[in-house]
């Protein structure tokens, strides 16, 4: 990682780049996105499906966002792209009502979430959206829940 960019994270919190795709919703989209990335050796991470009407939105964290970046522009995909939060879930189902807990006390919204499919150190790792980055990061290293970058889910 460049110098630069470990001292910008350093300020504002680890971050991960979150796409949000837009396809079509019709068989075999999903698959045309993934062969798409896979291609280039891009691997998705996490994912969440939404339907609305004739499409759907695709949120979703890979391991190399410039190469997914430019996949997507490439093939004509729609996307948008944002940071997001990995927060690391010390094992134990309790430890998810804990996480909330940080962000409620501290009025945190959370727009959206989901799960990641890696795993690093063997923990689940959730994705969370919240409408302040920078402060959750904060509140939440405060607290003493592992805020993941990017770096900690790529290859």
């Amino acid at each position: 990682m460049p110098a630069a960019a470990k001292t910008t994270e350093a300020l504002r919190g680890p971050r991960v780049r979150h796409f949000s795709v837009f396809l079509p919703n019709q068989v075999g989209a999903l698959l045309e996105l993934a062969k798409s990335l896979a291609e280039v050796n891009v691997h998705i991470c996490g994912l969440d499906v939404i339907n609305v009407a004739d499409s759907a939105v695709l949120r979703m964290v890979v391991d190399d966002p410039e190469r997914c970046k430019d996949v997507l522009a490439q093939k004509n995909f729609a996307a948008t792209e944002s940071d997001a939060i990995a927060v690391e879930l010390p094992r134990g189902p309790e430890k998810l009502a804990a996480v909330l807990s940080v962000l409620l006390t501290a009025e945190i919204n959370i727009e959206f979430t989901y799960s990641l499919m890696v795993r690093p150190r063997g923990k689940a790792v959730l994705l969370l959206h919240v409408e302040d980055a920078e402060f959750a990061c904060d509140v939440l290293a405060k607290a003493g829940v592992a805020v993941l970058g990017q770096a900690d889910i790529s290859r």
